[in-house]
């Protein structure tokens, strides 16, 4: 199979989306580090916020945690300390801990235990250290308890243990549940014999599955593009569950059957991307090759490799569509709730919590449109679609019918 080398492409709408996320992730993390910190002391004391300066890099802070702190005064309020009053310390605020609450309360009675036991399925050894899992817990909605929730709840699917050869404390499956191992693609062919309308050819004896494709703008209408994802999606689709024994590591084949495991990893996450970093601790059991960066960039109709941030992010394409995600998983929506009351105390500062409506009667919290005045337009004038309809060798392609922006 003839690659095609295609020059990177910034993408505005979803590098808005990463900057935008990474803010209300270093949010929901800190309310959780807080509220931890603050039940550890005797009478609930505010938290100094030199304690919380560890994390600054870990939440990939571009400021320092006080300056961010100080930032959002709807979620974290500034209290003096009752030793050293001078020293700056937080607690959370009303509606910081009525969110947390929500939070936790959502990832704990979610599906993300099913999410965990099909990224293990995933593994050769059916297996990950916790480290790597620690990592992408809040990408894949775990609860901060998750190692020790899991393991009690759920015995017959997970178990704790440590590997023989290096006593790193892991993960495990404790029996593979085979309805699971199906991938979000073959799910959706499924569901929706339509979807990308992918024929069998008569003179393939495998069936394969197309990824759905959105171009940066310009490249989905190119011949030689055109004609190498139609001979990519010609090639048997392998399940990313299945064992890759025996399959050449140089084939086009194996190239195929990575993209699908990049595929289905994204898919398992909640905002549909993670960071390039968390993806290297998962290469090894994952049996992706050691340069697996490149397929980010080679198949940029599938995933957008992002620079924001000051760190490596790469998106799901298909899991956006102007500037939201095309399914909106309910801790996803509370995230954005986190987001609003951010963005209302950065606006209104002292006076954010006058715009924020408490139902005490309820216990609910009216947080008005947490989209309204932060919609960004995403990829729709940076990309086009881009669909092949394999059927008798012949191809076509659907082009966006929104017009280009000058």
């Amino acid at each position: 199979m003839k690659k095609v080398r295609l020059k990177w492409v910034k993408n505005r709408g979803l590098d808005h989306i990463i900057d935008r996320d990474t803010d209300t992730k270093a949010c929901c993390l800190l309310l959780e580090y807080i509220d931890r910190l603050a039940a550890k002391s005797a009478s609930s004391s505010p938290v100094p916020a030199r304690s919380l300066e560890q994390f600054q890099k870990p939440l990939n802070l571009t400021i320092p945690v006080l300056r961010f702190l100080r930032r959002y005064p709807t979620l974290f309020k500034e209290s003096p300390h009752p030793k050293y009053p001078s020293l700056p310390s937080f607690l959370l605020s009303e509606p910081g801990s009525l969110l947390l609450s929500r939070l936790s309360s959502s990832a704990a009675s979610s599906d993300s235990h099913l999410r965990l036991a099909r990224l293990l399925m995933l593994s050769q050894s059916r297996s990950l250290p916790l480290s790597a899992l620690y990592s992408l817990r809040f990408d894949l909605g775990l609860p901060p308890d998750f190692t020790t929730l899991f393991p009690s709840t759920h015995s017959n699917l997970f178990s704790i243990s440590r590997r023989k050869h290096d006593g790193v404390p892991i993960m495990s499956l404790s029996s593979y549940p085979s309805e699971l191992a199906i991938s979000v693609l073959q799910r959706k062919h499924l569901e929706s014999p339509s979807y990308l309308d992918l024929k069998k050819p008569f003179s393939s004896s495998g069936a394969p599955l197309a990824f759905p494709m959105r171009f940066p703008r310009g490249y989905g209408g190119m011949n030689k593009v055109k004609a190498w994802m139609e001979e990519f999606h010609r090639l048997p689709y392998i399940s990313p569950y299945s064992n890759p024994a025996g399959i050449d590591p140089e084939s086009d084949l194996m190239e195929k059957r990575n993209v699908g495991v990049l595929h289905e990893v994204l898919s398992l996450t909640i905002h549909k991307k993670t960071k390039r970093s968390y993806m290297r601790k998962l290469r090894e059991e994952l049996v992706l090759p050691h340069k697996f960066s490149r397929i980010f960039t080679r198949y940029p109709g599938i995933f957008y490799f992002s620079l924001k941030c000051k760190t490596s992010t790469v998106v799901l394409r298909e899991g956006y569509e102007r500037g939201k995600l095309v399914e909106q998983h309910p801790l996803a929506s509370l995230r954005d709730k986190v987001h609003y009351v951010m963005r209302t105390g950065l606006l209104y500062r002292g006076k954010g919590m006058s715009k924020l409506v408490l139902d005490e009667e309820n216990g609910e919290t009216n947080f008005g449109d947490e989209n309204k005045g932060d919609f960004h337009d995403d990829d729709d004038d940076d990309v086009e679609n881009f669909e092949i309809r394999v059927s008798d060798g012949e191809y076509e392609d659907e082009d966006d019918d929104e017009e280009e922006e000058d």
